[in-house]
């Protein structure tokens, strides 16, 4: 089976990839620099590294590119820098979610693709009405404003919610929305929520890339799992361990 990777050259991105070949998952993985790749990246025969920006690839170019995947993963994000932030293209998660799904969807598969966004927490999903405080809406409506970033992580989950919807017989779709990221080495125990339990913005949890990425590579590998989370936006916290 094989799995095409957006933003693979990222922190979460790379370790979903990992994970995926430790799966025995066959891997496309698109980049824009590959220079700083693992080394064992380059011999491994399961992994494809295209070089591009997703954005600049034609539609008939992303069509053949996905045309064996079974699945597609997009950890997809915006760089940190004033550039990343405020600079274009400001819808590279957006755009980047369309422009997949559409290519997806024009190889007429005979299964659904699975499609993996990673999200954010602080994004809410409005299928389920999820509570959200006074204080937290004003926050959120002021990084609508002032944050293109977090625009795009909304529109990209919209886009999942409303254009493709549960129904879709070409695409299925999960997103999953990691708390605050943090860095380790290895997977440790975490949960998953259909919706926050804690504020995203005064009480946020914390989670690791590598356990996000576990997550994501269940999904893709585990049709139980799959079918237990299709169609919804699930949160996950790393587990606090118990001080000794």
């Amino acid at each position: 089976m094989t799995t095409l990777v957006a933003g693979a050259s990222g922190a979460t991105g790379r370790k979903l990839v990992e994970q995926l070949l430790e799966r025995g998952e066959k891997v496309k993985a698109i980049v824009r620099s590959p220079e700083n790749l693992p080394a064992s990246w380059q011999t491994n025969p399961d992994l494809e590294i295209i070089k591009a920006s997703l954005l600049e690839l034609s539609n008939q170019e992303l069509q053949k590119l996905t045309k064996d995947c079974h699945a597609i993963a997009s950890c997809l994000g915006h760089n940190l820098t004033l550039k990343g932030v405020f600079g274009k293209p400001r819808r590279l998660v957006t755009d980047a979610v369309r422009k997949l799904t559409e290519a997806a969807k024009a190889n007429a598969p005979e299964k659904p693709v699975k499609f993996v966004l990673m999200n954010t927490s602080g994004n809410s999903n409005r299928d389920l009405n999820e509570p959200v405080s006074f204080a937290q809406k004003c926050v959120i409506g002021l990084l609508r404003l002032t944050l293109p970033p977090h625009v795009d992580n909304e529109k990209a989950a919209d886009h999942l919610r409303l254009n493709l919807g549960r129904e879709d017989e070409l695409i299925e779709w999960v997103a999953v929305r990691p708390d605050g990221l943090i860095n380790e080495e290895k997977p440790s125990e975490y949960e998953i929520h259909p919706s926050p339990i804690r504020s995203a913005i005064f009480d946020a949890g914390k989670v690791s890339r590598i356990n996000v990425a576990h997550f994501m590579a269940e999904l893709i590998t585990s049709d139980e799992l799959w079918r237990k989370w299709k169609g919804q936006m699930p949160v996950i916290y790393s587990k606090e361990m118990d001080p000794k």
